[in-house]
């Protein structure tokens, strides 16, 4: 029953496409048709054969009241006042209706064959607009849906594990802290705080997806200065790794792009924070900001034991690194955090990706640059002071 209602649906569509009514729809189709007869009128007088160009006027009229109407009703209406209009005005003789001179016929049926086919196929073409527009967006709200749902994999498996840490930890000493000697006790100690500050960090993570505006995946941009945004990343890293050393190299041209400063910032922590965690190095690593046309790229390199190839396609899904490491911090797992610098990534309109080079990992995202903005700010702007 429900498919015999689907296809009857379908069978009256066209019926119900030809009856669309509305007062701005009459107003769009009517303004035009007037409009292209006074512009004929114009041509009347100054062309010496003005039909063509008349003609023409009126299937192009044609074309707008389709496209910015709802429906074929206007657009076929529109044909035939198009060619009563050409017969009455433009058309010995002048000023009444006349269907009846040899020739006629063919030139004003063609008339109107042209413009209810023009009429038609713009309004096929609006409406396979207006589909691919709403598969766009199914695509786009399915793309969260997945997104949403790695992200909640990796809180369930990131957050989980460290909190049963903590708590058997927290368990022991008060169970068996007497029997511990100094150095038992502190080194529980140390691993409980470890693990807090990796809670710590999972917790800014998740809120700065708050950040982002869940009705389109949007963010509150403004122009910020490049080099500011790294400064202040690489800021914030070194307070939880002071002993780390970093490298970093930007443009000495200013740079302004339009972003979140925040979850940017947060995108640096990430890909830093892991870097140094899971590189398995203590050399320095590499953070590189290059303009590039109409993008800025920012690069982070470690020179470590690198990226699983498996894992490559798969990182920024919330699925954890699985580098195969041991230990205490085995769990440490990058998904939650590379998960997040996809979404604030993707949201600035930017592209996101992971690969090997000679001696580690490297992480590379971009964002684009409005070169207008840019030239407006960077006058805006005294040098000498």
């Amino acid at each position: 029953m429900d498919k015999d209602e689907k296809k009857s649906k379908k069978s009256y569509l066209p019926v119900r496409k030809l009856l669309v009514v509305g007062k701005k729809d009459f107003l769009i189709s009517s303004g035009s048709f007037i409009l292209v007869t006074i512009i004929s009128f114009f041509f009347n007088k100054m062309a010496s054969d003005p039909t063509l160009n008349i003609a023409m006027l009126y299937t192009v009229g044609a074309f707008i009241a389709s496209r910015y109407t709802e429906g074929y009703l206007y657009g076929i209406v529109y044909a035939l006042c198009a060619v009563l209009s050409v017969n009455f005005f433009f058309t010995y003789p002048f000023g009444t209706l006349n269907f009846s001179i040899e020739g006629y016929q063919v030139t004003f049926l063609g008339m109107l064959i042209i413009s209810v086919f023009t009429s038609v196929s713009s309004t096929v073409l609006k409406t396979q607009q207006d589909l691919l527009s709403k598969q766009e967006k199914e695509l786009m709200e399915a793309e969260k849906e997945k997104m949403r749902a790695n992200l909640l994999r990796a809180v369930s498996h990131d957050l989980r594990t460290p909190l049963t840490g903590i708590i058997g930890n927290s368990e022991s000493i008060l169970e068996n802290g007497e029997d511990m000697d100094a150095e038992e006790r502190l080194n529980i100690v140390r691993t409980i705080d470890s693990d807090a500050k990796w809670l710590l960090n999972m917790v800014e993570n998740l809120l700065s997806v708050t950040r982002i505006d869940d009705n389109n995946a949007g963010v509150n941009k403004n122009p910020e200065i490049v080099d500011e945004v790294v400064s202040a990343a690489v800021s914030q890293f070194k307070k939880r790794f002071p002993g780390t050393d970093i490298k970093v190299s930007v443009p000495e041209e200013l740079i302004m792009v339009d972003m979140d400063a925040m979850l940017i910032e947060q995108v640096l922590i990430n890909i830093l924070h892991n870097a140094k965690v899971h590189s398995g190095s203590v050399s320095p690593l590499e953070l590189k900001v290059k303009a590039e046309n109409d993008h800025v790229l920012f690069s982070i390199r470690d020179y470590g034991r690198g990226i699983d190839p498996d894992r490559l396609d798969s990182i920024f899904d919330g699925e954890g690194m699985n580098r195969g490491q041991a230990g205490a911090d085995g769990y440490k797992g990058m998904g939650i955090g590379l998960s997040i610098c996809k979404t604030i990534v993707l949201a600035h309109g930017g592209h996101i990706e992971a690969k090997n080079h000679e001696d580690g990992a490297e992480f590379i995202f971009t964002l684009p640059i409005d070169q207008e903005e840019m030239e407006h700010v960077s006058e805006d702007i005294d040098f000498d002071n």
